[in-house]
């Protein structure tokens, strides 16, 4: 796993965070609004240009790559199980205003003039990939063992082992799994 003395990269102070686990590379290049609500497992790396607003669960044997937004505020949340990866530019919407004509969109106006937020969930179940520039909405949950392929939307769950693309993301295969589970199992997960 790649850590900061390898990289010979400046790292972000994990001690912000509620809880980090051990050989954690997280770029100084990221904006964690809520590193108390984030929490993160070992042998991860994070890097640069995240944009995290949401509360945060990262699992064991992760990587964020870089410049990805994850947005929603502090009520919604991202969970990013074991052994999942997340390609770059990509977009995560736990949260977001409906934009149905109950209120203004905009975080700077008065709560009574609001939009309704819908406040939301993604979880990436565990063994999940996202590939880059991908766009998941609200409410999510990327089947254990699904791909996601470039430049996809996913508005709906996906099937698990199961691979999608397109807009919106459609199941094309099925992916095997034996291998990766076997390999899991030899690590103890």
């Amino acid at each position: 796993m790649a850590t900061a003395h390898l990289l010979h990269s400046p790292a972000y102070d994990t001690t912000k965070l509620l809880s980090c686990g051990e050989d954690v590379f997280i770029s100084a290049n990221v904006e964690i609004r809520r590193p108390r609500l984030m929490r993160v497992g070992s042998h991860v790396a994070i890097d640069s240009g995240l944009y995290l607003t949401t509360a945060a669960e990262i699992g064991d044997y992760t990587h964020l790559g870089p410049y990805l937004t994850i947005i929603g505020g502090a009520e919604s949340v991202f969970v990013m199980e074991d052994f999942v990866t997340i390609g770059a530019g990509s977009r995560l919407v736990c949260g977001s205003d409906r934009f149905l004509g109950d209120g203004f969109t905009s975080i700077t106006v008065p709560e009574e003039f609001r939009d309704t937020v819908d406040i939301g969930v993604i979880r990436c179940a565990r063994f999940a990939g996202i590939g880059t520039n991908v766009v998941i909405m609200p409410n999510v949950t990327i089947g254990e063992g699904s791909v996601v392929g470039a430049c996809s939307l996913v508005t709906k769950d996906t099937e698990p082992w199961t691979i999608y693309v397109g807009v919106p993301a459609r199941p094309v295969k099925v992916r095997p799994r034996e291998k990766m589970l076997e390999y899991a199992r030899q690590m103890g997960y």
